[in-house]
C-alpha cells in the first residue's frame, strides 16, 4: 500500500532536510505523514533525465509527491518544507501560526531563508571545489571555505543566548533550525574538521543530533 507521500531524494544535506522533516512530523502526528523513498543517484545525472525533469525542471533533489493532493508536486527544499508546515502540521509543532504569532512566523521565514542563500550554497561550493572540482583553485577554495566559517559565526551570534533560531524567549524548535542542521552536520565535507570553535552552534547541533526523528531520517538515504 502507498504511503501519504513519495520523496526523490539522495544522501546530501538538501535530501536530508526533507526526511527529518517528515520524521518529525511522523513522531507528532503518525503514518499521516509517512512516505516512500526513491533513492536518486545524483551521481549518475539520474536527476538529469527526461522523466525527472518533468518533476523539477531544475533538475534537483530533493522532490516530494504529495498522493493525498492528487500527486501535487514541490521542488526546492525550503518550499516543500513550507508546504508540510502550511498543510501537515495543524498543531504548529514544528512552526508558528501565521496568524497569531505574526512575528515568530517572520524569525522562522527569515532563518531559513538566510540559510538558503547563504551557508546551502556557500557550504555546498566549499565541498565542491575540495573535493571534486577537476581544478585546483586555492582562490575558490579560500573563498567559500572562509564564507561558510563566517556563516557559522553568524549563527553563534543568534544562539549566544537562544536554545533555537526562532520563537520567543530561548526559542522552539522549527522548520528554521532543521532547514539548517544537515548542513552543520557536513561540515567535515567543506574542510571544517570541528565546529568547537562555536560553542553555542555546537550546543544547538548537539542538541538536535540527539533527537530520535533526526537520526532516522538522516538514515533513510545514506
Amino acid at each position: 500500500m502507498s504511503k501519504p507521500f513519495i520523496l526523490y531524494t539522495a544522501g546530501t544535506p538538501n535530501g536530508h532536510r526533507v526526511s527529518v522533516f517528515l520524521e518529525e512530523l511522523k513522531a507528532i502526528y503518525g503514518n499521516k505523514v509517512d512516505y516512500d523513498v526513491e533513492e536518486i543517484a545524483v551521481f549518475k545525472n539520474v536527476q538529469k533525465e527526461p522523466w525527472f525533469i518533468k518533476l523539477n525542471p531544475n533538475g534537483r533533489i530533493p522532490v516530494l509527491v504529495d498522493r493525498q493532493r492528487e500527486n501535487f508536486v514541490v521542488f526546492e527544499t525550503a518550499a516543500i518544507l513550507l508546504y508540510l508546515e502550511q498543510h501537515y502540521d495543524p498543531e504548529f509543532g514544528l512552526g508558528f501560526d501565521p496568524v497569531k504569532q505574526p512575528n515568530e512566523y517572520s524569525e522562522m521565514i527569515q532563518w531559513m531563508f538566510w540559510a538558503h542563500g547563504g551557508v546551502g550554497p556557500m557550504q555546498g561550493q566549499a565541498n565542491y571545489f575540495n573535493r571534486f572540482a577537476t581544478e585546483d583553485i586555492p582562490y575558490a577554495k579560500k573563498r567559500y571555505f572562509d564564507e561558510t566559517k563566517r556563516l557559522y559565526g553568524v549563527m553563534e551570534i543568534r544562539l549566544q543566548d537562544r536554545d533555537y533560531l526562532a520563537g520567543p524567549g530561548r526559542g522552539m524548535y522549527s522548520a528554521a533550525d532543521i532547514n539548517v542542521f544537515p548542513w552543520i552536520r557536513a561540515h567535515s565535507w567543506a574542510s571544517i574538521e570541528s565546529i568547537d570553535e562555536w560553542p553555542h552552534l555546537k550546543a544547538w547541533f548537539d542538541r538536535i543530533e540527539a533527537r530520535g526523528p533526526v537520526k532516522a531520517g538522516c538514515c533513510s538515504v545514506v
